[in-house]
C-alpha cells in the first residue's frame, strides 16, 4: 500500500509512526512521539531508502527509549555531531601542535595521515571505523614500509584515543589489528661507527676541508663531547659557560627530556672560542642567519670525506674507547652519554650526575685524540 499511494496527506501505523506523501509526491516517514513530556516529530527518512519494516523497527526503539526516560533526539544530534576521521585528526593536530618539539613532528603527524589514511579512512565517522578499516591502510605498507607503517598505525591509534574521550568510541580499533597483519623479521640496523683509533684522523681531514667554519666547529665539539647531533647544531651561547668550562643542555633539548651537563676539555673550549662572532644566539649557525645546520649537514661532511658512517657512531667509538683503554667505570662512560644506568631502584638513590668524574673523562678523550701531534690541525 505504502508504494502505491499517490494522494498528499498523512497515513498512520502504530507507535506514532506515520508516512507523509507530499503534493509534489515526496513520501516520508514521521513519528510522532513525546519526549520528556514534550510532544514532537521525528523524521526517519524517505520511502526511497527506509522500508515499512525498518521504519517500525526504528519507531520502536524511540518510543522505548522516550518511555524509559532516554532522548532520541538529542542521541541522533550526538550522533550527527560525530567527526569525521579526517576531521577528527585535524582536530587532534592542532590541539597537540604547542606540545610539539619540532613543528617538523607536526608536519609528519598530519601528512602521513594525508597520505595513507585519509583515502581508506578520511570520510568515514570516527564511530564507524572498524579494525578491518585500519587493517585495510595498514597492509599494503606494513612489509615494504615498515616504519612508515608502524607510524601510521601509532598516530591512527592517537587520533581514536583522543575519540574515546569525546564519547564517541567505547574501543580503539588499532588494538587489535596486529592480528591480522603477517608478522615482519625484525632488522636491526646498528649505525655505523669508526674504530676509535681513527677518529683523530677523521678530525685531521675534516679540519682541512673547505667546509664552512661553523659545520667543522660543530662536529669536532660533537666528537669531543659526544653528544648527538641536533644536540650540537642547536647549541646555544647561553647554555655555555667558558670559565667554568660547562656546557648545559636543557631538558627541552634532550632525548631522555632531562638537563644534561657536559664538561668542556681545554681543546673543547678552543673550539667554541673560534665559534664567536658567528651568531649572537646559536654556537653554529647555518647558512641563513638565524638558523641551525641542517640535519643531513654533517653527515654529508663525513660522507663526502671518505668516512662511511653515521654521526651517532661516533659515540659508539668513544664508548667502545672508554672501555678497551680506560678504567673508568662503566656508570662514568654512560653518564657521559646522557643515559640512564641501573634500575629504577638504582636511579632512585644514585642522584649524582658524576659530573667531575665524567671531566677526567673527557680531559682524557680529548688528550687521547691529540695525542699525535701531527694530528692537531687548526681550523679556520
Amino acid at each position: 500500500m505504502v508504494q502505491t499511494v499517490t494522494e498528499p496527506g498523512k497515513y498512520f501505523d502504530g507507535h506514532g509512526l506515520f508516512l507523509r506523501v507530499d503534493k509534489t509526491g515526496g513520501k516520508f516517514w514521521v513519528q510522532r512521539i513525546v519526549i520528556n513530556g514534550k510532544r514532537c516529530e521525528l523524521g526517519l527518512g524517505s520511502l526511497d531508502f527506509v522500508t515499512l519494516a525498518n521504519a517500525r523497527i526504528a519507531a520502536y526503539e524511540n518510543r522505548r527509549l522516550a518511555r524509559s526516560g532516554g532522548d532520541p533526539l538529542a542521541d541522533r544530534r550526538q550522533a550527527q555531531a560525530v567527526m569525521t576521521f579526517e576531521e577528527a585528526a585535524r582536530e587532534v593536530h592542532r590541539i597537540n601542535l604547542p606540545t610539539w618539539k619540532n613543528p617538523k613532528h607536526g608536519d609528519q603527524f598530519i601528512n602521513t595521515l594525508a597520505t595513507y589514511a585519509f583515502p581508506t579512512l578520511g570520510n568515514t565517522k570516527a564511530s564507524d571505523i572498524t579494525t578491518a578499516d585500519v587493517l585495510e591502510v595498514l597492509q599494503p605498507i606494513w612489509l615494504t614500509k615498515a616504519e612508515t607503517a608502524r607510524r601510521v598505525k601509532q598516530r591512527i591509534g592517537t587520533v581514536m584515543k583522543w575519540c574515546m574521550t569525546k564519547g564517541w568510541r567505547k574501543d580503539n580499533p588499532v588494538d587489535a589489528v596486529d592480528n591480522g597483519l603477517p608478522k615482519r623479521v625484525a632488522k636491526k640496523q646498528r649505525r655505523k661507527s669508526l674504530p676509535y683509533p681513527e677518529v683523530a684522523d677523521c678530525l685531521k681531514t675534516i679540519a682541512g676541508t673547505s667546509a664552512g667554519l661553523s659545520t667543522k666547529l660543530c662536529f669536532e665539539l660533537l666528537v669531543l663531547t659526544c653528544v648527538r647531533s641536533n644536540e650540537a647544531r642547536e647549541a646555544r651561547w647561553a647554555e655555555i659557560d667558558l670559565k667554568a668550562k660547562v656546557w648545559e643542555i636543557p631538558a627541552e633539548r634532550m632525548k631522555m627530556a632531562r638537563p644534561h651537563r657536559i664538561p668542556l676539555s681545554d681543546r673543547a673550549v678552543a673550539v667554541v672560542e673560534r665559534a664567536k662572532g658567528l651568531d649572537d644566539d646559536l654556537v653554529f649557525p647555518g647558512t641563513k642567519k638565524g638558523k641551525t645546520l641542517s640535519d643531513a649537514t654533517l653527515l654529508k661532511l663525513v660522507r663526502e670525506n671518505g668516512y662511511e658512517v653515521d654521526i651517532h657512531g661516533f659515540r659508539t667509538s668513544f664508548r667502545t674507547w672508554a672501555q678497551e683503554k680506560t678504567t673508568f667505570p662503566r656508570e662514568v662512560a654512560e653518564a657521559a652519554l646522557a643515559h640512564l644506568s641501573g634500575d629504577d631502584t638504582e636511579r632512585a638513590y644514585a642522584r649524582s650526575d658524576l659530573f667531575e668524574k665524567r671531566r677526567k673523562m673527557m680531559d682524557a678523550w680529548s688528550k687521547y685524540l691529540a695525542q699525535d701531534s701531527a694530528k692537531v690541525v687548526r681550523i679556520g
